[in-house]
């Protein structure tokens, strides 16, 4: 029995020993010195370990035991930090280089809960009437409440044609249940409209791989068409790739201007992105956002709004503003960790505060309807969130229309109302 337990001791006291030395990302070997204290720490986790693999009434695994210690360290961090087995995260490895089944949300954990950052147009999550700011309580019966951001992910996508319950908590209503069919997540990113009057919409959905060349296409065709001012629409736009909201942002900005910068404790992660375009379009713009937008989609608000480039409008924004970074680990396994935060032009933090616009406008509070009040078995294969003047569901294919969207509508007035104070030669022409 001695030598069981010395033998073990010793087999965790050098696994303890080696993850404590060196952190090996991107190929940078950055040494962490331990101090006393925490050689103290690891001496008394070691005499739990030892203590629960000789005494607990039932038989444990070594690696169980670690891999739970291990969570439990990181949830005590921020939530999107999170351990993933090597199960796990070679599922996420797969999931990140091909197509993959899900319902096309974006979500993260806020004040504990799981919480819908915004569905993406014209996607299971859309369809079903999820919105941002929904709590997530539940997955196929399974209580959320100890679920790391990364499991709830992985339980969420699935094969095309699944199905998945999911329970949500929403303002002022009692939980229900939605049922929604996975699908094979595809979005084009960039949409287009003429409003008229020399006004171009362009509604961002995501950033993906070419959102910024598909954006630069797309300005280049309303311009051809005489485009006098430009509405920008990053509602529930949950974010993506850094490198595409700093691409998108250059294309407004002028050369030389900071769109966004990183701090984190090291020197790799304190980056500064800067404006490298020539000769930057110099029409008016409005900038709609709401709760729905988050990470990418602030960081391009924020440089717009910093520069005074364009009015923001609508409602605050999500305030989700960290950068994550995986490192693969020996066994397989992964560490994704916070390891920066982001910060506009004018030094403000976006996480957990998020960007306030320069005009309020809030949407519509949706009405209580008959079918909200149906019987928790009779909801579930009901659509939600579908209420006339409800603007999560008029952001998709069909022609955004300022009479039924109020925060459209609004930025309508005020681009024409810009244009006509600096008296361009067409609008003096026409008026």
């Amino acid at each position: 029995m001695v030598s069981r337990k010395r033998t073990d001791r010793m087999r965790v006291i050098l696994v303890i020993a080696l993850l404590a030395v060196v952190i090996v990302t991107s190929g940078v070997h950055r040494r962490v010195v331990a101090t006393d204290d925490a050689y103290d720490t690891l001496k008394v986790f070691t005499e739990i370990l030892t203590h629960v693999r000789s005494n607990y009434v039932e038989t444990t695994e070594p690696k169980d035991l670690i891999y739970g210690a291990i969570r439990g360290m990181l949830r005590t961090l921020d939530p999107h930090s999170s351990f993933m087995p090597p199960d796990l995260y070679k599922d996420m490895q797969i999931e990140t280089q091909g197509s993959f089944g899900g319902l096309g949300i974006e979500i993260t954990v806020r004040d504990r809960y799981l919480t819908v950052v915004a569905p993406i147009d014209e996607t299971p999550a859309d369809r079903a009437g999820l919105q941002a700011g929904d709590r997530i309580i539940k997955i196929d019966g399974e209580s959320t409440k100890e679920m790391t951001l990364i499991e709830a992910v992985h339980k969420l996508r699935g094969p095309k044609g699944s199905e998945v319950t999911i329970t949500i908590l929403r303002e002022t209503q009692e939980p229900f249940d939605v049922s929604i069919t996975r699908d094979i997540i595809k979005v084009d990113s960039v949409r287009t409209s003429d409003l008229g009057e020399g006004i171009g919409y362009i509604r961002l959905i995501s950033f993906q791989e070419r959102t910024g060349r598909d954006l630069e296409d797309a300005l280049e065709e309303l311009q051809e068409k005489q485009m006098r001012g430009l509405i920008l629409d990053l509602r529930n736009n949950p974010g993506g790739l850094l490198s595409q909201a700093v691409q998108v942002a250059d294309l407004f900005l002028e050369k030389g201007k900071l769109i966004v910068y990183t701090e984190g404790r090291a020197k790799n992660q304190s980056l500064r992105f800067v404006d490298e375009h020539n000769n930057p379009p110099n029409f008016p713009m409005v900038v709609l956002v709401n709760k729905g937008s988050a990470s990418a989609s602030e960081i391009v608000a924020g440089a717009l709004q910093d520069h005074q480039r364009a009015v923001l409008l609508g409602t605050q924004t999500f305030g989700k503003g960290t950068v994550q970074t995986v490192i693969p680990l020996n066994d397989g396994s992964g560490l994704r960790l916070t390891t920066a935060k982001y910060f506009t032009p004018n030094h403000r933090g976006i996480d957990g505060a998020g960007l306030t616009p320069d005009i309020v406008v809030e949407r519509p509070r949706p009405a209580t309807t008959a079918k909200i009040q149906q019987p928790r078995e009779d909801r579930r294969l009901q659509p939600i969130g579908e209420q006339e003047g409800d603007t999560t569901r008029t952001l998709g294919r069909r022609p955004p229309d300022p009479k039924k969207d109020p925060q459209l509508g609004r930025a309508l007035e005020v681009l024409k109302a810009i244009l006509i104070y600096e008296g361009t030669p067409e609008t003096m022409a026409s008026g």
